[in-house]
C-alpha cells in the first residue's frame, strides 16, 4: 500500500485513508478491458501505475481518444456517472497496470468533502478537452504520415522506449483507419529514414 499512498499524496490524507479502506486496488494484465461501452459506471479508475487507453467507437471503427497515466482518472466515465448515463467509451490496459477503483456510490460524498478530488477531475477535464481538440485537428487537417509519426513519437514518450512493440493492426485501431493504410504509410516513413520496421514492432530514428 505504500506505493498507492505515494501516488495519492496529492489528495487529503483523510481521503486517502478512506480510499484505502473502501476502494479496491486491482492488478490488471495488459490488454484487459477496464471500462465497457453501454454499461453504467459502477467504479471510477485512478491509475496507480501502468497505462490505460480510452477509445470511442464510430460504426465499425475505433478511435483512440487519450491515455490514462498514473495519478489520472477517466473523465468520460466520470461524466457518464455524473449524468447517470451508460458509458460512451471503452478502455483497455496498454500494459500491466495497477488501478484504484472508486465506488461511485461514495463519489458525491467525497466530492463534497474533499476539494482535492474535485481538482483532480477539473484538471482532467481541461487536459482531455485539449487532447480531443488536437485529435480533431489531426483528423481534419493532418495527412496520415504526419498523424502516424506524431502517434509514434507520443507513444515513445509514454513508454520511454525507442522500440515500440506494436503491430500495424493495433496502430490502425488507435488511429481509426485500416491496417493496409498504416502498412503503406509506415513504408513511406521507413523510406524517408524516420523509422525502422522490425519483426515485432517499429523503431523511431528521428
Amino acid at each position: 500500500m505504500k506505493e498507492v499512498k505515494k501516488k495519492l499524496a496529492f489528495l487529503e490524507s483523510e481521503l486517502v485513508k478512506e480510499l484505502l479502506e473502501i476502494a479496491t486496488v486491482k492488478e490488471i494484465s495488459k490488454g484487459t478491458v477496464v471500462l465497457r461501452e453501454e454499461q453504467y459506471v459502477k467504479v471510477l479508475p485512478v491509475v496507480i501505475n501502468g497505462l490505460v487507453k480510452v477509445y470511442s467507437r464510430f460504426e465499425d471503427r475505433e478511435l483512440l481518444l487519450y491515455y490514462i497515466q498514473p495519478q489520472e482518472s477517466c473523465v468520460m466515465s466520470f461524466s457518464a456517472f455524473n449524468q447517470k448515463e451508460p458509458s460512451k467509451i471503452f478502455a483497455i490496459t496498454e500494459e500491466d497496470s495497477k488501478v484504484l477503483l472508486l465506488p461511485v456510490e461514495k463519489m458525491n460524498t467525497w466530492l463534497k468533502a474533499y476539494p482535492s478530488l474535485n481538482n483532480l477531475f477539473y484538471r482532467q477535464y481541461s487536459l482531455r478537452y485539449a487532447e480531443l481538440l488536437e485529435t480533431i485537428h489531426q483528423l481534419l487537417l493532418k495527412k496520415m504520415d504526419t498523424r502516424l509519426f506524431d502517434y509514434l513519437v507520443a507513444k515513445k514518450k509514454l513508454t520511454n522506449q525507442d522500440f515500440l512493440k506494436i503491430s500495424h493492426l493495433q496502430i490502425a485501431n488507435d488511429l481509426g483507419t485500416v491496417r493496409e493504410v498504416i502498412s503503406r504509410v509506415m513504408k513511406k516513413l521507413e523510406t524517408e529514414g524516420r523509422v525502422k520496421q522490425l519483426y515485432h514492432g517499429v523503431q523511431l530514428l528521428s
